[in-house]
């Protein structure tokens, strides 16, 4: 079954006396605590249905838009009971129902649905083709928290772990440190994260790290960091700085790192996480929460997007929370990516010069703690809307666009990786609209990276909790 927006719509609550709540007691309440005391004495403290109908069976009869379920919360249904609760609840409060509403529903739905669970040895089928699962690195080989996978031409395989390490993983899996690389400041969410030879690896050599770099000032600051460099005699050696900000800049939040590279054209693309400051991605004058574009050598260039003379160099997009995947489209060449939401709101976005993608003035979720994000929206003028965004979160990370042979049937399809939700999801595209969405590996361990080998066309798919890296392989002919 396929499931991409799936919304829920508050129907009629009898009777509903409006005079028995206290505006500012609901303003206070977390959204769990507002369904109970508004809608579940008629629609089920599991919201299952009682007087009224229930919200996890996806029928729904006045509306299924984000605007339908506004204006039947905010404005009611008197020919079915229905009261208004805009007297009472605030913009913010009635667009947190609904988020919590949109979740209960999809994870209903989920629970009936059977998911490809790959077993070693045994063959996994999917829409388009069958695979075995092979492990490439154990979690018996002492990994710890393995962020990001790459791919090198004589068949070794590049591959970071959080703490801080870059290793080289031999075509048998062994794995061999590199030494002297760059000092990383392993706070919070921060560490070692994104590794990615350059396109003319095989002449120039250039190997471009993505990671938190920190120092100590009455606690420790930190911020992402970009260079390149190369290695020999499995030493990094030969460093250069390809972006950094200012340090006055570095906060104390160990969050939102966001980090993938992407190169295009000769130039190189990546993103800097907003590290909680929120409305910080909406300026200009602030690294955060920005993607960039810069000359592969980290020089910038003259037809990047003008932002206004506030603006620092390099910005190619703005208004990002906290992307955790990059992908070049194979034929396209367009550049998509995917970024954390908060609760709800998970995004895949086609990134596009100059394009403002919203974050914190529009989002399609709400505070971890159930209550709303104050004056976010879903839709604002001038605001690029995402391709596709999820509620709940999967918590995506790692993102691809397979290219090769040796799954004929999944080219050009983006692959997206969950480590909430544990799966391996495949879209296929159609300019900007999706036509398919299969899940196609779920449930093995938290998908912090997925990506295809050039070389022998197979998909890799990095693990944490196990930590591992595992493979798929096709299955079709047997």
């Amino acid at each position: 079954m396929r499931i991409l927006f799936l919304f829920a719509l508050i129907l009629p609550l009898p009777g509903q006396n409006l005079n028995e709540f206290n505006a500012d007691s609901l303003e206070k309440m977390k959204v769990e605590k507002l369904y109970a005391t508004l809608c579940a004495s008629c629609h089920g403290k599991d919201l299952s249905g009682g007087l009224g109908p229930s919200f996890l069976d996806d029928e729904w009869k006045h509306g299924s838009s984000i605007e339908d379920i506004t204006r039947n919360i905010a404005k009611g249904n008197p020919d079915f009971g229905m009261v208004a609760f805009e007297s009472v609840l605030s913009a913010d409060k009635i667009r947190s129902l609904v988020i919590f509403i949109q979740e209960k529903n999809t994870r209903a739905l989920l629970e009936g649905v059977s998911y490809p669970k790959p077993t070693p040895g045994k063959i996994t089928k999917t829409q388009h083709h069958s695979y075995k699962i092979e492990t490439v690195v154990k979690s018996s080989r002492n990994l710890k928290m393995p962020w990001a996978i790459a791919f090198l031409p004589d068949g070794n395989k590049l591959l970071t772990e959080k703490p801080g390490e870059l290793n080289l993983v031999s075509p048998s899996g062994k794995l061999t440190k590199i030494k002297n690389t760059p000092e990383v400041t392993a706070v919070g969410q921060g560490g070692m994260m994104e590794v990615a030879p350059h396109p003319d690896y095989k002449t120039n050599g250039w190997i471009y790290l993505g990671y938190s770099d920190g120092f100590k000032d009455g606690g420790t600051k930190s911020m992402t960091r970009y260079v390149r460099g190369r290695i020999k005699n499995n030493r990094w050696t030969d460093e250069e700085l390809i972006w950094e900000a200012d340090k006055t800049f570095y906060p104390t939040s160990g969050v939102h790192f966001g980090t993938r590279i992407v190169f295009k054209d000769g130039h190189i693309h990546f993103p800097v996480g907003e590290r909680s400051g929120m409305m910080l991605a909406q300026d200009v004058s602030h690294p955060v929460g920005k993607t960039y574009r810069l000359k592969d050598d980290g020089s910038i260039p003259t037809d990047n997007p003008d932002f206004g003379p506030k603006a620092l160099p390099g910005l190619f997009t703005i208004g990002h929370r906290n992307p955790q995947g990059l992908a070049l489209h194979p034929e396209t060449s367009q550049i998509w990516s995917t970024e954390h939401g908060p609760r709800g709101g998970d995004e895949l976005n086609l990134i596009e010069p100059g394009k403002n993608y919203g974050w914190s003035n529009t989002s399609y979720g709400m505070n971890y703690n159930g209550s709303p994000m104050r004056g976010t929206v879903t839709h604002r003028e001038g605001i690029t809307q995402p391709v596709r965004y999820w509620v709940p979160s999967i918590a995506v990370c790692g993102l691809d666009f397979y290219s090769g042979s040796t799954f004929p049937n999944w080219n050009n399809d983006l692959f997206v990786g969950g480590l909430k939700h544990q799966s391996v999801t495949r879209i296929r595209l159609n300019g900007e609209s999706i036509t398919e969405e299969e899940i196609i590996l779920k449930d093995i361990g938290r998908v912090r990276d997925v990506a295809h080998n050039p070389y022998n066309g197979l998909l890799y798919v990095v693990l944490n909790g196990p930590d591992s890296v595992v493979r798929l392989v096709p299955t079709d002919s047997e």
